[in-house]
């Protein structure tokens, strides 16, 4: 089959989307043997990796890039509905596209990766742009897509209960999850760079609303507990967030490295979004082996199931409770990283591209 792929959306590093592109074209280009891929890249100013690029290129396969800001692909395309797919990428059985436009096509297939539907739920911890952007291209995939991808349960059963989908077009893929075991001298050099000297607990996240990092700082700071730190790792978002507390430090974004590092020598990982579509950030601390405190919603909930510690995200005390508990208990922390261990073995980027594969080449 001649498959294709939207993969712009690959150089938003440090963001749940970035990863999953970034992770599923990795696991094509390890392990396709039998189709042809067709990658579509777009962007005004971000470059595609060197290294992916030349991935492509070995493996025989197609690569399209275009200089066009996504802005108007998304008025191009999920607005005006205008310029079919075929248009950039030529004739295709299957083209998965992207977490922010819906091209029309003429004769390929589509099938669309949807991660959340926080827009709905959450209306008002989403970015105006943002939400009026999701909300035209979900109607574009309501329409046309043939198959659409699910990252959890959680988001199928949001798919047909808000969206009306039909069950049967519906098809959930938990994404892979990668990561590297950090050394001691990484550990150290991470610890340094950011002025962790003692114990800190760790969160991951865009700065945006529905991660609820303001509540997190709240509940950690009526705790009063000056021997331990906050450390919060994500990109700069929409919620400006500050504080005048010495133990709550802004890491902003960091690299992959650095990031393992810190999940690794925290004394804990603690995740208290109002709502996720899978959690990145989860599975990449339970593949670590460190203990997790964790929204009780969403597909976190099937995620962390039986493998972590969980509280209300809307509550302050719970939270400060959770708090409580993971630092005032080596067994509980042993046991939990224990767990996550042994659960985040389910995810896999080739567990997920098998998948994906027979998704797309079912009869």
């Amino acid at each position: 089959m001649k498959l294709g792929i939207d993969i712009s959306q690959i150089v938003y590093k440090g963001t749940g989307v970035g990863r999953y592109v970034d992770g599923l074209t990795k696991a094509i280009l390890a392990h396709e043997k039998e189709h042809h891929w067709t990658f579509f890249f777009s962007s005004l100013r971000r470059r595609l990796d060197s290294g992916i690029e030349k991935g492509i290129l070995e493996k025989g396969f197609e690569l399209k890039k275009f200089q066009l800001p996504p802005t108007l692909l998304a008025f191009l395309w999920n607005r005006l509905h205008l310029v079919n797919l075929e248009t950039f990428v030529g004739k295709l059985d299957y083209f998965i596209t992207s977490d922010w436009t819906e091209p029309p096509a003429k004769t390929a297939r589509k099938a669309t990766v949807v991660h959340d539907l926080v827009y709905l739920r959450y209306p008002e911890t989403v970015e105006w742009g943002i939400l009026k952007n999701m909300q035209n291209r979900l109607v574009r995939v309501t329409e046309e897509s043939s198959i659409i991808i699910a990252d959890s349960e959680s988001t199928a059963r949001d798919l047909t209960e808000y969206l009306n989908v039909e069950s049967r077009r519906v098809k959930v893929v938990y994404p892979g999850v990668e990561v590297d075991e950090p050394t001691a001298a990484d550990i150290k050099n991470a610890r340094q760079k950011f002025g962790l000297d003692g114990p800190f607990i760790l969160t991951v996240g865009k700065l945006e609303p529905r991660k609820n990092i303001r509540r997190l700082i709240q509940a950690f700071l009526d705790l009063g507990n000056s021997d331990l730190e906050l450390a919060i790792v994500g990109p700069s978002g929409w919620d400006d967030l500050k504080t005048q507390a010495k133990n709550v430090k802004f890491l902003g974004y960091v690299s992959d490295r650095e990031l393992f590092s810190l999940y690794k020598s925290s004394l804990f990982f603690i995740f208290p979004s109002l709502w996720e579509g899978f959690g990145y950030p989860l599975v990449e601390a339970m593949k670590l082996g460190t203990p997790a405190a964790v929204s009780e919603n969403s597909s976190l909930k099937e995620i962390g199931r039986g493998a972590v510690l969980f509280f209300d995200p809307a509550n302050t005390d719970s939270i400060k409770n959770a708090i409580q508990k993971m630092a005032g208990s080596d067994s509980l922390r042993r046991g939990l990283s224990r767990k996550g261990k042994e659960r985040a073995k389910e995810f896999s980027w080739h567990k997920a591209y098998d998948r994906i594969i027979s998704i797309l080449t079912a009869k």
